[in-house]
């Protein structure tokens, strides 16, 4: 399959339009690597098309990343620069429309010493989290992904045409054909999203237990009155409705910070800071994770967990049928993204303050007051077994199938 300078076009007008929604006037902050210039390019002309005032971009390279884990040493890469705190500050007051495109090499940190990625990234974070706090839930974002080399042949090693067949499948679960209205479908997409997180909102839920026979046994507390969302969202500032993933088949919830207990099996690899952890699990104890084992990337695992004081708490579950068109392609994309969108997935450490009503409004320490995790990190890893159970439980004790056999039951 040969990608044509229509369907790049198509693609990227969907991501400003649909996904970003970018508005008249607004800032916005472009996260590409350098290989996908051309790519960027087709971003930046679409959101000037549609109206912004300046398009940012910020490159990012695996190259480069890599390099500088192998030689520059830890203080060094754990130093937050102040121009790059004047940066987010400056971010804080613009609140611009930000677009993430991933790209990303899954071994491009392959071999690095784990300790030191986990350290450069709480030193960092410790400082630019209170930024990325101030800005959350009042601007537009949107996160998409385009092929590169590195990314294709880590999923078909074997094939010549590893990056068409890689676009393809892209292509495919962000809904774009040659001649559809992909803005309609995901119209359409949102909605039945929609009807399903009302439902689950009307049941009044106060607890979810999870079974599957790989090990999975495990149950978890929910904010009372906290809702469940998925697709799209309404910036609270200029009402602009916009769709955070692309693709997304996922209906979430923030749960009670530190109310769960139980074993988690993950179905799926893990790509996180570019290398993989595989054939794990995680078990939690008065809601904290208290052990953990994988079959390959232990050390990185705990090194996640103790990320800060919070990381071994959870804050997210979200609910995906087996059945996604992202499980369909019927192989691991090595990519949170993607593979988030297969099944169903928990997530480590930060929840999400705007699932609260009048979260939008609360402080972080508000908002933890309620339930809400508070994290540096935000790792989502997916347990969605092919038979896997999932049941609500309501405070009256009543209980109410949600999924059977991996997807809705």
């Amino acid at each position: 399959m040969s990608i044509s300078e229509e369907i790049l076009r198509k693609y990227a007008e969907l991501i400003v339009r649909t996904g970003a929604n970018v508005q008249q006037g607004q800032t916005v902050t472009l996260n590409i690597s350098v290989e996908q210039h051309h790519f960027a390019a087709l971003i930046t002309e679409a959101c000037y098309k549609a109206g912004a005032r300046k398009v940012n971009v910020d490159w990012t390279s695996d190259v480069q990343r890599r390099l500088d884990f192998a030689y520059a040493d830890e203080k060094v890469l754990s130093c937050v620069l102040p121009w790059e705190e004047a940066k987010m500050k400056q971010m804080t007051e613009d609140l611009p429309c930000r677009i993430f495109i991933l790209s990303d090499d899954p071994d491009a940190l392959d071999g690095i010493e784990p300790q030191k990625i986990s350290s450069v990234m709480q030193s960092r974070q410790s400082v630019l989290k209170p930024y990325r706090n101030a800005i959350e839930g009042k601007h537009q974002w949107v996160i998409a992904a385009v092929p590169s080399e590195k990314w294709a042949r880590k999923i078909f090693p074997d094939r010549e045409d590893a990056v068409e067949l890689l676009w393809d499948a892209i292509l495919r679960t962000v809904r774009i054909t040659p001649d559809n209205d992909a803005a309609a479908e995901w119209k359409a997409h949102t909605d039945l999203i929609a009807e399903k997180a009302k439902w689950l909102n009307e049941q009044g839920f106060s607890s979810l237990e999870y079974k599957s026979a790989n090990g999975t046994d495990f149950t978890v507390e929910l904010i009372p009155g906290a809702r469940w969302e998925g697709a799209g969202m309404d910036n609270p500032v200029n009402g602009a409705f916009y769709i955070p993933n692309m693709p997304t088949e996922e209906i979430f919830t923030s749960p009670y910070a530190g109310r769960c207990e139980g074993t988690l099996v993950a179905v799926k690899p893990l790509s996180w800071n570019s290398q993989i952890i595989d054939g794990f699990s995680i078990t939690f104890k008065d809601g904290r994770a208290v052990s953990c084992k994988a079959q390959k990337g232990q050390e990185l695992l705990e090194q996640m967990i103790r990320m800060d004081e919070k990381a071994c708490m959870l804050g997210e579950v979200a609910l995906v049928p087996k059945e996604s068109p992202i499980n369909r392609c019927g192989f691991l994309f090595y990519e949170t993204l993607f593979d988030e969108n297969a099944c169903c997935h928990c997530a480590l450490g930060m929840g999400f303050k705007e699932v609260l009503p009048g979260g939008d409004d609360m402080t972080v320490e508000e908002a933890e007051k309620h339930g809400i995790n508070d994290s540096i990190i935000h790792v989502d890893f997916m347990v969605g077994a092919d038979d896997l159970s999932v049941d609500g439980i309501r405070p009256d004790g009543t209980r109410q199938a949600i999924f059977r056999n991996g997807t809705w039951a």
